[in-house]
């Protein structure tokens, strides 16, 4: 019995070095994501871009907000691509033809998202369009009596 607890104890000693360890070698990032850029004109503009696009791992966050390493991707992302020169909607093309509309908190007012905000309006209206004419038909019937 004692040999087994000895050795319990050595394993549970030893996951508890390597896990220590495997933690202290992580080398720190090599880009700062939060860093200003030179121009306040293109500093302004990330910022309000990575405001606007959604964490897709926190998915409630923007990557502005978001310490998750692919909103820092994307923040890095972003940045290269406005120091590269791109415009903003082509920054937000580039994204939602990688990761889906989703990644968008505002998405373009199109016909698949007119239907999607529409939709709830429309079943509101067909409902009470229902129930109208239920009402109204059976005030027609005659009372049993």
């Amino acid at each position: 019995m004692r040999a087994l607890l000895l050795t319990w104890a050595l394993v549970a000693s030893a996951l508890i070095l390597s896990a220590a360890q495997s933690r202290a070698q992580q080398a720190p990032p090599a880009f700062d994501d939060h860093a200003q850029l030179q121009d306040p004109r293109l500093q302004t503009r990330f910022e309000r871009i990575t405001k606007e696009l959604r964490c897709l791992v926190c998915q409630n966050e923007s990557i502005a907000d978001s310490n998750v390493d692919l909103a820092a991707d994307l923040r890095r992302q972003v940045r290269e691509m406005l120091v590269a020169g791109r415009s903003d909607d082509a920054i937000f093309k580039f994204m939602t033809d990688r990761y889906g509309e989703f990644v968008r908190f505002a998405p373009p007012l199109t016909a698949k998202t007119a239907l999607i905000w529409g939709a709830p309006f429309f079943v509101l209206l067909l409902g009470g369009l229902i129930i109208y004419r239920v009402v109204r038909q059976r005030s027609r019937m005659p009372i049993d009596e």
